[in-house]
């Protein structure tokens, strides 16, 4: 890994608080800390409180901050991490204010999981994408419904603001980040010294299609539950499921359906596509290529129930879970957050319409 110092380091500010949840705070520091001892000077960190004094995390983990949040020098991205502190009203009004009023001078904004309560009073959300903790996006949809909430994202960049889902996704973010600044190379050092998936798979699903799969498998079908993971591009039909059980076709399809809820070849179906999702973000694979590799029969069918499914078809997928980031994309001049979506400049529009055109080319 290049040791070589930074051009430049880019300056976070974290902002901490009574009640911010630990992983959302310590999480990313690790990482960036990581980028700094793989490559010296990526990175210079700055940890807030809205009054500079100790914070005790909801774990009860004591925090001590190295300047109040107004004393904060000029950072090139301020992170607001989520916490139960920040949904008491006084910390939300001190937290929102002081991101409004530096909006204007940052290139990135981002919080992690419920961080959202810190940005979006600001209305810098609104007529934006972004994603929040799974428990929490009704609420925040409620509150605040200028904003296009994606509840199964990992995370989420709309322009200059950024937004990660519940708690560990902090640190998915924060290595989209890492590799937005310096590249795949050291965002893959981060995430091996870190022992986690550089892309994590698919969306913020606490289970994943075959795990909840096996989790509700009795005696009788546990076996076939581990079999079915392992084996999507076989045959499995209902025939030849129900051998494997020792059941007619009739019995096996009336006591699996009890046993899940849903039919064997919605089950199948849906095992595949989770797969699929797993290929589509982690290898570079064509779509007809995945289709095959999880067992449909024919690309177009596939295509027709990722679609259906999950609302997109497999490219746009892999272009939205991927979020890889082209060197073009470093480094950007810092925009005006404030402006909202409809004031972001003529680079931010450059930048939409290039990747509008690899899109287009990889359809």
């Amino acid at each position: 890994m290049d040791r070589a110092p930074a051009r430049r380091p880019i300056a976070i500010g974290l902002i901490a608080y009574e009640g911010v949840q630990t992983v959302d705070l310590i999480g990313p520091i690790d990482a960036f800390a990581s980028a700094n001892a793989l490559r010296a000077g990526c990175y210079a960190l700055s940890i807030v409180s809205p009054d500079g004094g100790p914070v005790t995390s909801e774990a009860g983990v004591k925090l001590v901050p190295a300047r109040a949040l107004a004393d904060l020098g000029p950072v090139d991205t301020l992170v607001v991490p989520g916490g139960c502190g920040l949904r008491e009203p006084a910390t939300t009004a001190a937290v929102a204010a002081a991101v409004k009023r530096r909006a204007p001078r940052l290139r990135r904004l981002v919080s992690f999981c419920t961080g959202i309560y810190g940005v979006a009073p600001t209305g810098l959300l609104d007529g934006r994408r972004a994603t929040t903790h799974w428990s929490f996006a009704a609420d925040v949809a409620a509150r605040f419904p200028a904003i296009r909430l994606e509840p199964d994202a990992l995370y989420v960049k709309d322009g200059p603001l950024y937004t990660s889902a519940g708690i560990t996704a902090a640190i998915d973010l924060t290595l989209a980040l890492i590799e937005e600044d310096y590249g795949p190379e050291l965002a893959l050092g981060v995430a091996r010294d870190l022992v986690v998936y550089l892309r994590r798979p698919g969306g913020q699903r606490q289970y994943s299609e075959p795990l909840r799969f096996q989790g509700r498998a009795g005696d009788r079908f546990a076996e076939l539950a581990a079999w079915l993971a392992a084996n999507l591009s076989s045959d499995l039909s209902i025939e030849r499921l129900a051998a494997r059980v020792d059941l007619s076709p009739r019995q096996f399809t009336r006591r699996f359906t009890a046993a899940f809820g849903q039919s064997p070849a919605r089950q199948v179906e849906a095992l595949r596509l989770d797969a699929a999702r797993t290929h589509l973000v982690s290898s570079d694979a064509s779509v007809d290529m995945i289709a095959a590799l999880v067992g449909f029969k024919s690309a177009d069918a596939f295509r027709r129930a990722f679609d259906r499914r999950f609302g997109l078809s497999p490219t746009e997928y892999r272009t939205r879970f991927r979020a890889r980031t082209s060197e073009g994309d470093r480094h950007d001049p810092p925009p005006h957050l404030a402006a909202g979506p409809g004031g972001r400049g003529r680079a931010l529009d450059r930048r939409r319409e290039r990747r509008r055109a690899a899109l287009r080319r990889a359809r």
